[in-house]
């Protein structure tokens, strides 16, 4: 509950937080409501949820870098990114950056 009240003050709390902390959806999910960025705190079963990566990637679409492999290949997610900077089509999968519809939302 500390956590969770310093992280809702400053989502960065999340950066000094245990690893139990970090693997907290609670936890992980009002830090990245603030910084999408700091989804690379967090665990990677947290990098793994779509529903966090996707709220990280509305915040800030660089956050689809520190996603997981699966997450990058979300089709969602990855044009939530796309759609705020074609340039982090580079962070998709592979899969992704041979759809047409990501690619030309991208560019």
């Amino acid at each position: 509950e500390i956590v969770l009240t310093a992280v809702h003050n400053s989502g960065s709390a999340l950066k000094h937080a245990s690893e139990e902390c970090k693997n907290n959806r609670e936890i992980v999910m009002a830090a990245v409501r603030q910084h999408g960025k700091l989804l690379e705190f967090a665990s990677a079963e947290c990098r793994n949820d779509p529903e966090i990566v996707l709220t990280a990637v509305h915040n800030s679409g660089s956050a689809l870098k520190h996603a997981s492999e699966e997450c990058k290949n979300n089709r969602e997610i990855v044009m939530a990114a796309v759609r705020q900077h074609g340039k982090l089509l580079e962070f998709a999968s592979a899969e992704c950056r041979n759809d047409p519809e990501i690619v030309l939302t991208a560019v």
